[in-house]
């Protein structure tokens, strides 16, 4: 009888320190500045207006085509698309999906010569608004799909063959997934337990894989694993390219969510899946800054959607606001609605301003844009979830109620609470909120790291250190006088934006606050050193003081764009005006944060929860959550459960 082979012992998962996972995501991140970038000089308190300004254009032809098949999405999207079926069933029918591909929207990004239909990001970007519009569900999908499943890694990292094999394939027939997250592992990918053993010229892949977007119905996937280091083997986390139906890859569940409720969202199993190494994307050990450098341009694709969400929940603001009275006028014309109207139309102008700015900034890859795609992100997934959350109270009942009931009992169905729910993931993927804070707030102080990092670094020895001092002092000399004053204080600057409308005040205020965000930020550093890292709450305010100035800066570069080709010129002016001068309070009260705020006792009262202090304030309530571990167990090994996965044929 044959001998039968041992189970192999479950690999443990990884155990680092803070200081380790912190060392990780560094070494993830692009170390580099090669090419300008607006928002990175705006945080050292240089206001280059210049790299937006004028506001760069696309080329002809890539409006002709973009256009082309927006025109075509459109059609398909009012015709063929059920957003309200989708809600119901929590699924996007199999022919619309089908009918995507044929549309050629699976390849939205892919270059044409690899069967795509070689958009533009602005393009792109605005296909998606549209048919996020119609169903945010294949908005979901599609952006997984291109932004940061296969197609994406491929086009920066993949190999000729790699792009022949694969990228044809996604651009017409197969959808893809990105999978990082697990059940015990989100933002701190440096526990990833999910491991990719070198066996002959394959990889063998063992572990488990949390809230895979597509992951039920993909064809193809990317997977982030960890090789173990070994002779000839460097290791690392690694991104593989794995064929779905691979034996041993198992969907064991379709989750459920709040909102998106068509979303084919799971969790996968991978036990003894044989990848072979020609599917590795680029070296081993480089997973991560691929994951890291496919999000640079991919993040636009959210604030995207969300730029759709702010045109919708305008469009209803308006109509409904208008036909609805209350004490012998309009909703629309008493104050404390129409503050709320007013924020809607003006967020959303400065938001579609963000993203098409950014958009054609990376289409010309002329400047860097990580901090702005990271701005767009984190700015569009806040401000849409306000601007709904607005909508669904200037409806009052009727924006608590279903779309289905409003229809069973004879109004529009107006689905404002599912836009609400829908949204309300946006601050979570592709990097929380919380997260986006801290990954920004690096890269504003980047420069400050470059030649100071030493200085503040325990593990660095006296002579480290006064080499640090020293390129300091030069940095510092230099770099300090020049936060005292600026064009901000001439009355005549940036008078090319005055026409009408003066827009030129916003832009000498953006310019002054830029210099006196950077004597913040540098400040701070002097004042915390190493705990800079640890002072959370103040380096969001700094990237939220960032994002506000960032809008305003793009708010005004359209709206004289829009000016100048004679598009709504008058109109533009007026919504950048308010927009500015909403932002403008928002920036004064988080600048007032900066220094007067609760973070230490707020530190202080969390200890306290964590300890049990306050547990008799629970008293009272009953809790309706069910039995089972907090965390589901995710050790490696065969799956028990049934395969949900579903393809789409």
């Amino acid at each position: 009888m044959s001998a039968v082979p041992e189970t192999p012992a479950a690999p443990s998962r990884p155990t680092v320190t803070e200081r380790e996972a912190r060392e990780v995501a560094e070494a993830a991140r692009e170390q580099d500045w090669r090419k300008p970038s607006f928002a990175k000089e705006l945080f050292l308190g240089r206001f280059r207006l210049d790299l937006i300004h004028p506001h760069p254009l696309p080329a002809d032809e890539d409006v002709r085509r973009g256009e082309e098949f927006l025109a075509k999405l459109r059609d398909f999207c009012e015709t063929r698309v059920d957003g309200a079926l989708i809600e119901r069933e929590a699924r996007i029918p199999d022919e619309v999906i089908n009918g995507l591909k044929e549309l050629g929207a699976l390849g939205m990004k892919i270059d044409i010569k690899y069967g795509g239909l070689g958009l533009t990001q602005v393009y792109y970007n605005k296909a998606l608004a549209l048919v996020g519009s119609a169903s945010p569900a294949i908005g979901a999908l599609l952006s997984a799909h291109q932004s940061i499943g296969v197609p994406q890694p491929l086009k920066i990292f993949g190999t000729r063959e790699q792009k022949e094999t694969f990228l044809p394939r996604c651009a017409r027939t197969d959808i893809s997934a990105f999978l990082l997250t697990e059940p015990d592992v989100g933002s701190d990918p440096a526990r990833l337990a999910t491991t990719a053993v070198p066996e002959g010229d394959d990889y063998v892949l063992d572990g488990v894989k949390l809230w895979t977007t597509n992951g039920v119905v993909a064809d193809l996937l990317v997977v982030m694993a960890r090789v173990p280091k070994a002779e000839g083997h460097r290791g690392g986390i690694t991104a593989f390219v794995v064929e779905a139906d691979s034996e041993g890859v198992t969907v064991e569940n379709r989750n459920a969510f709040m909102g998106l409720r068509g979303l084919e969202n799971g969790v996968t199993r991978f036990h003894r899946v044989r990848v072979p190494a020609s599917h590795r994307i680029g070296e081993e050990g480089q997973g991560l800054k691929i994951a890291l450098t496919t999000l640079n341009t991919g993040r636009l694709s959210l604030p995207a959607m969300c730029v759709g969400a702010g045109k919708w929940c305008l469009k209803i603001a308006r109509e409904w606001s208008a036909e609805r009275e209350q004490w012998g006028k309009p909703v629309a014309l008493h104050e404390a609605v129409g503050s709320k109207i007013a924020f809607i139309a003006a967020t959303t102008f400065a938001l579609e301003a963000v993203v098409d700015l950014s958009s054609q900034m990376a289409d010309e890859n002329r400047n860097d844009i990580r901090i702005e795609a990271a701005l767009a992100k984190l700015y569009g997934s806040e401000m849409a979830w306000l601007m709904a959350d607005e909508l669904v109270q200037i409806r009052g009942g009727r924006g608590f109620e279903t779309a289905d009931s409003l229809r069973d009992r004879g109004e529009r169905a107006v689905p404002a609470e599912q836009m609400l729910r829908d949204l309300r993931i946006n601050r979570i993927f592709e990097g929380s909120t919380e997260i986006m804070h801290l990954l920004i707030a690096r890269e504003a102080v980047d420069a400050h790291l470059s030649v100071a990092g030493d200085l503040i670094d325990p593990d660095k020895t006296l002579g480290d250190k006064a080499r640090a001092g020293a390129n300091a002092g030069v940095f510092y000399a230099k770099w300090l006088p020049k936060l005292v004053a600026g064009p901000g204080q001439l009355p005549g600057a940036y008078g090319d934006f005055k026409h009408g409308i003066d827009l030129s005040p916003h832009l000498r205020y953006v310019e002054r606050t830029s210099r006196k965000l950077a004597r913040s930020t540098f400040y701070a550093m002097s004042r915390w050193q190493g705990r800079m890292e640890t002072k959370q709450g103040f380096l969001g305010r700094i990237v939220d003081i960032g994002a506000e100035l960032f809008a305003m800066s793009a708010a005004c570069v359209r709206a004289e764009l829009l000016r100048g080709r004679g598009d709504h010129g008058r109109e533009a002016y007026q919504l950048a005006d308010a927009f500015c001068r909403q932002a403008r309070l928002r920036v004064e009260e988080l600048f007032g944060r900066l220094w007067s705020n609760t973070d230490d006792l707020d530190r202080k009262v969390v200890k306290n929860v964590l300890g049990g202090s306050y547990t008799w304030l629970e008293d009272g309530v009953i809790d309706p959550s069910g039995e089972g571990p907090w965390i589901a167990d995710a050790a490696p090994g065969p799956s028990a459960r049934e395969n949900v996965r579903r393809p789409i044929r």
